[in-house]
């Protein structure tokens, strides 16, 4: 398995970004933001900066941990697929075949079947332009959006039912919503998990607490105890939200990013799966 951050959980400046991850043994990013900026903000003179950066220090990028489909499904998708564009464009940039995306949030009180024929129009829209770059998106469960549960994530995957639509599987936003990511969630999507997000969490009095792997209730160790059975080789990167998570992105700081980069290498140690 290959390990790879959010570089922005360290701090905003790239450099730090790459030197905490270096230590910690990671060679490569899931590019969400620098310099206080989204990366579908960056300038091209921006991005080329980045990319000089990532070369002298040996990083490759796994994934655009883009925003796309962070919108209501209400908000205007012309604009939005524009964005998208920009998404794919900086894939290329950077030498990476995924891009994250997610599903729309959908109005409060609202059933989600009202909007399931327009997110599957949208989705339908991006995968058409994916496939044409040969993109693979990678849909993500998010809480508050269509695709907030097992069973809608796997009819969108099922419905659009495309090579270049599959899975980023975040057991902690699961416990968000009350669902057991192993024994609910893991059997329904193990078939289209192409990439995974690590972090963890429990629910307490006071609602939903982020925790390093192994230390909540995300069953870290048994999913990829299961994936390493079925010969998963895909990036486990890391997201471990310990300061803050907000809608767009998270914090964790340096110190706090090591250890959870430690937690999850012990969890890979006990069950014997070697990472790179």
């Amino acid at each position: 398995m290959i390990l790879s951050g959010f570089g922005d959980e360290i701090s905003s400046d790239l450099n730090e970004q790459l030197s905490v991850m270096k230590q910690n043994g990671i060679s490569h990013l899931e590019i969400r933001g620098v310099w206080n900026k989204n990366v579908l903000s960056l300038s091209d003179n921006e991005a080329e900066k980045v990319k000089n950066s990532l070369n002298a220090e040996s990083f490759k990028i796994s994934a655009i941990g883009s925003p796309i489909g962070k919108i209501g499904i209400n908000d205007d998708f012309n604009e939005h697929i524009n964005l998208f564009k920009r998404a794919i464009y900086l894939a290329k940039f950077f030498k990476t075949k995924y891009i994250r995306v997610f599903s729309y949030y959908i109005p409060k009180d609202a059933s989600p079947a009202d909007f399931k024929a327009e997110v599957m129009r949208r989705m339908k829209e991006k995968i058409a332009l994916a496939k044409q770059e040969n993109i693979v998106l990678l849909l993500e469960n998010e809480s508050g959006i269509y695709g907030n549960t097992p069973e809608r994530c796997k009819e969108i995957l099922e419905t659009i039912a495309s090579a270049n639509l599959m899975l980023t599987f975040d057991p902690a936003n699961f416990i968000t919503e009350d669902v057991r990511p192993f024994k609910r969630a893991y059997p329904l999507l193990e078939s289209y998990i192409e990439y995974m997000h690590i972090k963890d969490a429990r629910r307490t009095a006071k609602g939903v607490e982020v925790t390093a792997s192994g230390e909540g209730e995300s069953e870290v160790k048994k999913i990829l105890s299961a994936l390493n059975k079925k010969g998963y080789k895909g990036f486990l990167s890391l997201e471990p939200h310990l300061q803050s998570a907000g809608k767009m992105s998270g914090f964790t700081g340096k110190e706090r990013f090591s250890y959870a980069c430690s937690a999850l290498k012990k969890i890979l140690y006990e069950l014997g799966i070697s990472y790179e």
